[in-house]
């Protein structure tokens, strides 16, 4: 039996918002370095940023039937996450569905799986990261789950979890931990933006962080020059 979950418990739309203008990096490094999609999930044009809850969606290989039940019930502001039940690259996903998801407020597309109608998608700035590219059509004869946990690029999403994707990659918060790494990661960029300054004003990071101490004790030797032979 497939299930379709229409209602699921979202981030806080002001804590969303918080990480508008956040790269995937930062929060990967704010949250203790966990949550990162594997980096075969890339965006099919740049520069990309998006932030939204996920509504998760399970596929059959070379069926995207499934995609167009998850439209229904996406709400403004979210990210479809889509994943194969088995490996396949097929173009799930293109301009059509597209036009469906921009009409239903949805912010862009994960897919473990591939895309199609690229020039068309850049064209109408619907932001996708996917595995693969690819023409090759699909069928609509298989159901499977829609708005159940699902693992993405080796990361389990939950639906809800807060999806952070940008040139860099995809990001995967919890839910529950979505204010915290908010404030962990304003805590990081405040602290980058003052090494930055220090960057540009001409110091090294070698004073900056204290390293020279641990480099001379882990036997790093400086000499002028190479004596001749």
């Amino acid at each position: 039996m497939s299930v379709v979950v229409r209602n699921i418990r979202r981030v806080d739309p002001a804590i969303t918002a918080g990480y508008d203008k956040i790269g995937v990096a930062t929060v990967h490094e704010a949250q203790g370095r966990i949550g990162l999609l594997s980096n075969y999930l890339r965006p099919i044009y740049r520069p990309a940023h998006m932030v939204g809850p996920a509504v998760t969606c399970q596929v059959a290989p070379g069926d995207n039937w499934m995609i167009h039940v998850a439209v229904e019930v996406c709400q403004p502001g979210d990210v479809l996450v889509v994943t194969p039940t088995s490996p396949c690259e097929d173009g799930y996903f293109g301009e059509l569905l597209a036009t469906s998801l921009v009409s239903c407020g949805v912010k862009g597309l994960i897919i473990e799986a591939g895309c199609r109608d690229t020039a068309e998608l850049t064209e109408m700035k619907f932001p996708v990261w996917s595995k693969a590219v690819c023409a090759q059509g699909t069928v609509k004869e298989t159901t499977a789950d829609v708005n159940m946990p699902v693992v993405c690029g080796g990361q389990l999403i939950n639906p809800g979890d807060l999806i952070i994707a940008d040139d860099d990659g995809v990001v995967c918060v919890r839910r529950r931990d979505a204010k915290d790494v908010l404030d962990k990661s304003i805590a990081r960029e405040e602290k980058e933006a003052k090494s930055r300054k220090r960057y540009i004003d001409g110091e090294m990071g070698l004073d900056m962080y204290g390293w020279r101490e641990r480099l001379a004790a882990k036997g790093l030797t400086y000499i002028d020059e190479m004596p001749e032979e």
